[in-house]
């Protein structure tokens, strides 16, 4: 077996908030909308089919895989897609969590799998940023990794509030402790 050959990317990750509290048929319409607005933000961010991988389908959730390149730097995901999609999902019947993280990615047949996946996906799953969004009444809440948050949020790029951010109980992977960070106040 050969081993794989990673690739570098910008992980990110939604999911439905209390998708499992409703029956077949609402979860297929929450899941339909859901898909329609990730995908329509996607494009309206400028992140096209051609600078990333293709949406994986979670169940209630999806995962994408953003290319490094020059026209999707990691800041546009906060300064552009997450304001674009809190917008969209103004008058729907459901919320999102969403998490970011960046690293090495790897594909198969199945898809993309990789350590830097799994981070983003505890992240995205933690206990923490569920109870962030129950308390809030945003239709999102935004989690971040360490890793996201010392290259990309403490830097106080145009559009990127930092103060806005604030320290999680850490995750667990793998046997490590990872340190997570959520948006607390909605950008300007």
């Amino acid at each position: 077996m050969n081993t794989p050959i990673p690739r570098q990317r910008t992980i990110l990750g939604v999911d439905v908030e209390r998708s499992t509290e409703r029956n077949n048929v609402g979860r297929g319409q929450v899941r339909d909308a859901m898909f329609d607005i990730v995908e329509k933000t996607l494009i309206a961010s400028g992140i096209t089919e051609e600078l990333r991988e293709p949406i994986v389908d979670r169940g209630d959730g999806a995962l994408v895989c953003v290319h490094p390149v020059d026209q999707i730097p990691k800041t546009v995901l906060i300064t552009t897609f997450v304001p674009i999609l809190r917008a969209e999902l103004r008058n729907q019947a459901f919320r999102l969590r969403v998490a970011m993280h960046f690293g090495d990615v790897h594909f198969d047949a199945r898809g993309p799998f990789s350590e830097d996946i799994d981070l983003m996906i505890r992240l995205l799953d933690s206990p923490e940023l569920k109870a962030r969004l129950k308390k809030s009444p945003d239709p999102l809440i935004l989690g971040v990794t360490e890793r996201f948050y010392r290259s990309v949020i403490k830097h106080g790029y145009d559009g990127i509030e930092v103060e806005a951010f604030v320290p999680l109980p850490r995750v667990r992977l793998g046997g490590q402790s990872y340190r997570g960070w959520v948006q607390e106040a909605l950008q300007s």
